[in-house]
């Protein structure tokens, strides 16, 4: 039986879950509801069938699962506008950065299931890598959380724990390897290419790289060693990297923003 879906937040994050969901026919139109306070944003999604309003307890009261969408800051506020119409059989996901269960709780209760996931940008594309966790493990709800957002990318289910971890590899990691890229382009523009065809081999190369990984379920030194020939070339391009750094300083970037999200919770 098909659940009918609230998305509470109709900002980019909110958005773009629904056209993902869309896209995959995850859902039909009339499946799904999308709030905003000012919906004006969200009437190309009207154009397409979804529901939209800016009644948020309306919204819950008509749906099997309500999806939280909005900022950080705004979570408590608006999670109060609706909780009193998470009665038992609905299933709430939050997708909302440093808001735990338990914060969650102290507002709805915990009579009904209550997944977090944190997805990252590259959900607009269906090409999220999406860790979720939940206060109720029941194998029924857990399976249909991960199918939602396989529909949008890749998805694991982790402890709640390990979700500001989640959000420094899996989020942040995005703009890692944006910068990684950035240099990529730059050093091929200093060889020889225009900006343009540097961009496109370089970010090609780097998704061709990713699918090798996932693909073959291999590890990144093995893929290492297939292009990597005595006194080759590539060999020497990455020890250069090594000895200026180049994994270190990886790794105490990753450190350092997960020192910084941790102290701020």
């Amino acid at each position: 039986m098909k659940k009918r879906i609230a998305i509470i937040g109709g900002g980019n994050l909110g958005k773009s879950i629904v056209e993902g969901l869309l896209v995959s026919e995850f859902v039909t139109p009339d499946e799904i509801i999308i709030t905003r306070r000012n919906t004006v944003s969200l009437q190309p999604l009207l154009e397409k069938g979804v529901q939209v309003s800016s009644d948020n307890a309306m919204a819950a009261s008509q749906s099997d699962v309500i999806i939280l969408a909005v900022k950080p800051f705004q979570a408590s506020a608006v999670l109060e506008t609706f909780a009193h119409e998470l009665n038992p059989g609905k299933l709430l996901v939050s997708v909302v950065t440093g808001v735990l269960i338990s914060d969650i709780e102290n507002i709805t209760g915990n009579q009904i299931p209550i997944f977090r996931a944190m997805p990252n940008t590259a959900i607009a594309i269906r090409e999220s890598m999406t860790c979720t966790c939940c206060n109720q493990p029941a194998l029924i709800h857990m399976d249909y959380v991960q199918s939602l957002f396989n529909t949008l990318g890749k998805t694991v289910t982790i402890q709640e724990n390990l979700m500001e971890a989640a959000t420094i590899l899996g989020a942040c990691g995005t703009a890692y390897a944006m910068r990684y890229i950035r240099a990529n382009i730059q050093g091929g523009i200093e060889i020889g290419f225009d900006a343009q065809t540097a961009s496109l081999i370089a970010a090609q190369t780097v998704k061709g790289a990713a699918e090798l990984l996932l693909q073959h379920k291999s590890h990144p030194e093995e893929e290492i060693d297939k292009v990597t020939t005595p006194k080759g070339c590539t060999i020497a391009g990455l020890n250069e990297m090594e000895h200026r750094g180049f994994s270190s300083s990886l790794i105490r970037g990753i450190v350092t923003s997960y020192k910084k999200i941790a102290k701020d919770l």
